[in-house]
């Protein structure tokens, strides 16, 4: 149960991890939001009040999400002028102010937010995953099938559908409006060949792109100072227009139970992934999901493997890791670890090697290229 006192921490955390990643306006918004709760400030009662766990709810951000939908709506143009654009002065109790003011004259709007988890698709961790899959494509030769929890709008299932600068390679649809250029560390992922035979999705609370307040939310959620990310969150429902996927409104536990209940295929490899999805799971739940990937596992071959890729936040360390389980095959190998939102990635040659030393004799390497380009820019 939270108390006052966890709640302000809450707000002090999240605020300095917004600093360090290169989100100051975010920062002072939240540091405003815990002085004013520290102050009784009324409008912030449903706030300073949370009976759950202010960090595994994300609350800082949930409050950090409607203050930045109501700057992007145009109904409180006093706080943009503190926003990117505006002509505010830089004093930070004239943003805490303005920050407080919004909120008081827009309760609804701060409920809203407050009624669910933040509903976040940030598509720059589409540059880690694709170092996993393509890691798990040369790994077992084979085509993939993906299937992803916690999707959201299902923009990082459109991963393939995007061009890549990693380490000084190419990699992705060449033609791709949307370039994803992350600083890289470590050696370059493989340059494997992907054909992506099959993709599902579900969400508890899918994001439909076709919604213009939906896609307003998603906006919402960006750190306002982050102008590249909202660009970038832009190009991306741009090209999810292009072939929509449809995100199975879903519970993920009950979803993935009914997509291992068949047989795994023979030539293909079956993906289950996320990203910082992990922690907005129960305990049981957790447990749940890992008990029926090892059981799935267990019926794998190399020419119907399993694979289990996430990149997720352990305890809320510096920096989320990418994570790969395979069956048959090494277990939780840590192939890189990355910024929150992808903006840096620090690829592990020891995983590499350990998977090109264990991998399959089976499979087939892809010859044909029927969903993305891999290659040089055209």
């Amino acid at each position: 149960m939270a108390t006052f006192e966890t709640v302000c921490e809450a707000f002090a955390r999240q605020a300095h991890y917004c600093d360090e990643h290169g989100s100051p306006l975010t920062a002072r918004v939240l540091r405003g939001v815990g002085h004013a709760m520290r102050e009784v400030e009324p409008a912030l009662h449903s706030v300073a009040s949370w009976q759950g766990d202010p960090v595994a709810d994300a609350l800082p951000l949930r409050v950090a999400g409607a203050l930045h939908a109501l700057v992007l709506n145009g109904a409180a143009p006093e706080l943009a002028r503190y926003y990117p654009g505006g002509d505010g002065e830089h004093s930070d109790d004239a943003l805490r102010q303005a920050a407080v003011a919004a909120l008081r004259a827009y309760p609804r709007t701060l409920a809203d937010y407050l009624a669910s988890p933040p509903q976040t698709n940030e598509v720059g961790r589409s540059a880690v995953l694709c170092g996993g899959f393509t890691s798990i494509a040369a790994h077992t030769g084979l085509s993939l099938r993906l299937f992803e929890l916690g999707a959201s709008a299902g923009l990082n299932a459109h991963w393939d559908r995007y061009r890549y600068r990693l380490g000084g390679q190419w990699l992705g649809d060449a033609a791709s409006p949307l370039e994803l250029a992350p600083v890289w560390h470590g050696a370059t992922p493989p340059l494997a060949t992907v054909e992506v035979v099959e993709r599902m999705a579900c969400d508890q609370a899918p994001v439909d792109l076709a919604d213009p307040d939906q896609r307003q939310r998603l906006r919402a959620y960006v750190w306002a100072d982050q102008v590249a990310r909202l660009r970038q969150l832009e190009l991306a429902m741009e090209v999810a227009a292009r072939d929509p996927l449809q995100v199975e409104q879903a519970d993920a536990v009950a979803w993935l139970e009914r997509m291992l209940a068949t047989p795994l295929p023979v030539g293909a490899a079956t993906v289950i992934y996320h990203t910082i999805f992990w922690t907005y799971l129960a305990p049981a739940a957790q447990r749940r999901v890992e008990s029926l990937l090892q059981a799935a596992g267990e019926t794998a071959t190399a020419a119907a493997p399993l694979a289990w890729l996430r990149l997720e936040i352990d305890d809320f360390q510096r920096h989320p890791r990418l994570l790969l389980s395979l069956w048959p095959g090494p277990q939780n190998l840590n192939l890189a670890d990355a910024q929150a939102h992808g903006s840096e990635i620090f690829w592990h040659a020891s995983a590499q090697e350990m998977l090109s030393l264990t991998a399959p004799r089976h499979g087939r390497l892809p010859t044909s290229l029927t969903i993305n380009r891999f290659g040089e820019p055209r």
